[in-house]
């Protein structure tokens, strides 16, 4: 098989099962440097071993490619990697409110995670990297997201179209940290608690209203915070009234985001059966921060589906032009 091929496939299964972000972004790297070596480098195993981004492993794989093999480690991922969730309401999907780039806590670029949505069959895709106060995932300065946006939109054509938007965390007060003027410019606002996970069950409710009250929030995202699984461990969820929230959510129009991440499964399901009778809204999103997370969508959807969730109040599942006249 192609080398190129191999190598990314591997970085996207890597991605989805959220192995070590460094291995992965080391088989991308790897892809890139073989694309751009001249013909004569990449037939002589010498030369193409001492070409920087190429590693001990990367070799291999490139090597079995060019050979006419599967490479072995390829084929132990694809043994190895969770079945796809299928469901009925994953086909119905058309693209997804929630990822993240390399301008914040993501993996690669923009064009990369563009190009990953495109080739998911997506309508659309928003970019919603995470706003100034969330200093350990770099998150955007508003000079920065400025200078953001048209990059985001440039990627839009052929039938897609790449979404400016934000993950803006959700302050202790309720406020949200970025500039009003600035979160009315873009497509999609993502609000979501990051910090003071467990202060009080009341002042975490009128935080969460006062957020979802806000007229350019779109959807709440992992409003429980929990952890369920995986590398950084489990953590409960936040302790709120999730009636008055989610009746808050319904009221302004706000989608309470079903988180497709396996580690998070947010919101619990007690927590959708009750989002359900509030009449609220929701949208599936990957939460996205590596193309190959970009699938994990049928996570998500596999979820809302044993849930009961009706694919007509799942905002993800409309089209473009009804979706982006519901955002505004």
């Amino acid at each position: 098989m192609d080398p190129v091929d191999a190598l990314l496939e591997i970085a996207s299964l890597l991605e989805r099962e959220r192995a070590s972000r460094y291995r992965a972004k080391a088989f991308r790297q790897a892809a890139a440097t073989y694309d751009d070596l001249p013909e004569d480098v990449r037939e002589d195993p010498t030369r193409l071993r001492a070409s920087r981004g190429i590693g001990e492993s990367t070799f291999a794989v490139i090597r079995q490619a060019q050979s006419g093999q599967t490479p072995e480690y390829l084929v132990e991922l694809r043994g190895d990697v969770e079945p796809e969730r299928v469901s009925e309401l994953r086909a119905k999907l058309r693209g997804d409110l929630h990822a993240h780039t390399d301008w914040s806590d993501g993996t690669t670029s923009i064009d990369v995670m563009a190009a990953a949505a495109r080739a998911l069959g997506h309508e659309y895709q928003a970019i919603t990297d995470h706003s100034p106060r969330l200093r350990v995932a770099r998150g955007l300065s508003a000079e920065r997201l400025r200078e953001q946006m048209p990059l985001v939109r440039a990627q839009s054509g052929d039938g897609f179209t790449l979404l400016a938007g934000i993950e803006v965390d959700i302050l202790e007060d309720g406020a949200l940290d970025q500039e009003d003027g600035l979160l009315a410019e873009l497509d999609i606002v993502v609000a979501s608690v990051h910090s003071k996970l467990r202060m009080d069950a009341r002042a975490m409710t009128a935080r969460m209203i006062a957020a979802v009250s806000h007229p350019r929030v779109n959807v709440l995202g992992h409003c429980t915070g929990r952890l369920v699984q995986g590398d950084r461990g489990t953590r409960p969820p936040s302790a709120f009234d999730a009636a008055a929230v989610f009746a808050a959510c319904a009221e302004h129009g706000v989608a309470v985001e079903i988180n497709s991440r396996p580690e998070r499964q947010d919101p619990p399901d007690e927590l959708i059966a009750v989002a359900l009778e509030a009449g609220c809204l929701f949208s599936i999103d990957s939460d996205a921060h590596a193309p190959g997370q970009l699938s994990l969508l049928d996570h998500g959807a596999e979820r809302a589906e044993r849930a009961g969730v009706p694919a007509s109040r799942i905002v993800t599942t409309w089209g473009l032009s009804r979706l982006l006249a519901w955002a505004e």
